[in-house]
């Protein structure tokens, strides 16, 4: 049966998919997709659509280059067809399982979510994947696993952003075993009811609602059940600014700005900032994962 949660979105508060792709521009909106109100909610106004140039134009995937163009640029060179994903570790059936099996394997529902960056902006976006528990319940998760580590595709030849330090490549990420579980937690392999774009995360990214999206590891090649922490790409490179755990928290700040409010994508350059609610907005669903820690001290 599937997953039931107090999810008071609706199609209004979609985030358009123009804003999704071009989600540090104020861009875009929903005329035309099919898609009804605004995608800030009814405190906005419904903002006007993009072309698809401007859509596409305007992203983050560091392993294509730190400018925002340069994944445009660039990702199309990465290669999707054929992809699998590797399952080791303390599982009892480790291999590579190819892209393909999965979705066979897989029932793929939509997810309307909030996506909340450390940036401190947000927006709402239709999911289309699978929860990641069933994926590893088809690898078979032993008993001494205690977390889950996550990899991103890594190819020298058609990544040119990692011939630079930004990060230690290749990308890497991390849950514990009960967050990755959670029938929050999904695989996603589309947005729209349209695949995934190279620069967005293709063919299949993790998406975990209540921390920030940056723990929304993309192209994931890899998962490794293991029983100590994984090592993660931003807290490796900077462990006083970014957390294991990462969960949306209005009461603790990134050293550099506060968590407290959030941009809502589309409100507008002058829009008023909007409170960041707790583990954005998924607290009663995911609270007691967390029953007992200090949540200063556990960022």
């Amino acid at each position: 049966m599937a997953f039931r949660w107090k999810n008071d979105l609706r199609d209004r508060d979609v985030t358009d998919q123009a804003l999704w792709m071009n989600r540090r521009q104020i861009m875009g909106g929903l005329a035309g997709m099919g898609l009804a109100g605004a995608a800030t909610g009814a405190r906005a106004e419904t903002p006007e659509p993009n072309t698809w140039e401007d859509i596409t134009s305007y992203n983050n995937f560091y392993e294509f280059g730190t400018g925002k163009s340069d994944p445009l640029n660039n990702a199309g060179a990465m290669t999707i067809e054929p992809w699998s994903v590797r399952i080791d570790g303390l599982v009892d059936r480790p291999g590579d399982y190819a892209f393909d099996r999965i979705m066979e394997e897989m029932t793929i529902e939509e997810r309307l979510y909030r996506f909340r960056c450390v940036e401190a902006w947000s927006m709402v976006v239709p999911w289309n994947g699978f929860e990641l528990a069933d994926l590893l319940e088809l690898a078979g998760v032993q008993s001494g696993a205690k977390y889950v580590a996550f990899e991103t595709y890594l190819n020298r030849d058609e990544m040119p952003g990692v011939r630079f330090p930004v990060l230690d490549w290749p990308y890497v990420e991390g849950l514990r075993l009960d967050e990755a579980l959670h029938p929050l937690t999904i695989m996603a392999t589309g947005i729209y009811g349209r695949d995934i774009p190279k620069q967005n995360g293709a063919p299949l990214r993790l998406v975990v609602p209540w921390k920030y999206g940056f723990k929304s590891i993309k192209s994931v090649v890899r998962i490794t059940l293991t029983d100590t922490q994984p090592p993660t790409s931003w807290n490796k490179a900077n462990a006083r600014e970014y957390g294991f755990y990462s969960n949306v928290n209005p009461n603790v700040d990134h050293p550099r700005w506060s968590q407290a409010s959030e941009r809502r994508i589309g409100g507008g350059l002058f829009a008023s900032r909007e409170p960041t609610l707790m583990f954005n907005g998924y607290e009663d669903e995911v609270a007691s994962l967390y029953a007992g820690m200090d949540l200063q001290e556990n960022f």
